[in-house]
């Protein structure tokens, strides 16, 4: 029986995007009424505005404008990484309920100008961390210089990450949006205080769709056939380490298209439980994986079960999301006023989601 025979109709809890950009002004107004369209209603996200979250105040102040456009989710918030970030900072976040701090190092993705070069001078921070439980949230791929290209960043940047938690071991890490079979087996090898997020774009493409279609441009990039096809078995496979967090990213379609630089960002929100199970659909066509592998299990554990457990998170209400194959298609463009935005896959078909508590 086809895949999606055997999903049609299937009741899910609803997902948990565990890594998203919501962004500021207009783009927020535009996106966030987005995120229950991607049977979503706990996220956590990212705090690289500009200027950069780096205080409590503006992190709870950002997500006060969020509550007011989109009150049904759950807004999971963060710091930003930076040299204004001290031990105390840490203390006070913990008592106000922020839920994490995210690592950027400097310049290697959207609005990661103030980020971070040299980790050592961050154990202080890392060390109460360790004590608050807190999770740091990696962004992991060093800049490109040197020998170093955005195909390597990431492996790159695994060394760095081994050490972090040898040196923390108590420290909840997650290994963001990886990219790599090597990413992926250093966090296997790693104990249980670490965790890493795997997005639904990721499972779909490779080199060849970014170099020839800017909307498939992100930051770190889509690697080769065996990374997507190790990053597919991974989020099948059941293990409690990797879960859902889609990295969506929206930008003006006029940065996608042109200019002197494409901007780095793939925007899913509005599909972001539809496009992984499109991804395995596609698999499961391709030979990667076996259809028998897509069970509700395995889409509740990725899609947010194994999530929620790693951050400690509940649900104040049980929602419940059915996934139907109706003929609904990614839509074209994303607009209002001033401002707009080209999803991934557009215009190609999806799974269509309907909520019930």
């Amino acid at each position: 029986m086809p895949l999606s025979t055997r999903l049609q109709g299937l009741k899910l809890p609803a997902s948990a995007d565990l890594h998203v950009h919501l962004r500021d002004g207009d783009m927020m107004e535009l996106v966030t009424p987005t995120i229950r369209q991607g049977g979503v209603n706990t996220v956590f996200v990212m705090p690289n505005l500009v200027p950069p979250v780096t205080t409590v105040d503006r992190a709870l102040d950002y997500k006060k404008r969020l509550e007011a456009i989109e009150p049904n989710v759950n807004y999971l918030m963060s710091l930003y990484l930076h040299e204004t970030v001290t031990p105390e900072t840490i203390i006070e976040a913990k008592k106000r309920g922020i839920t994490g701090v995210k690592s950027y190092p400097a310049g290697v993705t959207t609005n990661s100008s103030s980020g971070v070069i040299d980790y050592t001078q961050f154990y202080p921070v890392f060390e109460e961390m360790e004590r608050q439980d807190m999770v740091l949230n990696l962004h992991g791929e060093v800049p490109s210089q040197g020998d170093v290209t955005v195909l390597s960043a990431e492996e790159r940047f695994l060394p760095t990450f081994l050490q972090l938690h040898e040196r923390f071991p108590k420290l909840r890490i997650i290994l963001e949006h990886c990219t790599t079979a090597a990413a992926v087996e250093a966090v296997k090898k790693c104990g249980p205080t670490v965790a890493a997020t795997i997005t639904a774009h990721h499972l779909s493409i490779i080199i060849d769709h970014w170099a020839g279609d800017p909307f498939c441009f992100c930051k770190p990039v889509a690697k080769t056939p065996a990374d997507r096809d190790a990053l597919l078995r991974t989020a099948a496979s059941g293990n409690p380490k990797f879960f859902f967090g889609s990295d969506s990213a929206p930008h003006p379609s006029v940065s996608k298209r042109g200019g002197d630089k494409i901007a780095a960002g793939v925007f899913t929100q509005p599909y972001a439980t539809q496009l992984v199970i499109d991804a395995f659909e596609q698999a499961c066509e391709n030979g990667v994986l076996k259809e028998e592998d897509i069970t509700p299990e395995i889409l509740e554990g990725f899609m947010g079960k194994f999530g929620r457990a790693f951050y400690g998170i509940g649900e104040e209400k049980k929602e419940f999301i059915t996934i139907e194959r109706k003929g609904e298609k990614v839509m074209n463009i994303l607009q209002s006023g001033k401002v707009d935005v080209v999803p991934f896959r557009r215009d190609q078909e999806t799974w269509s989601i309907t909520w019930s508590g």
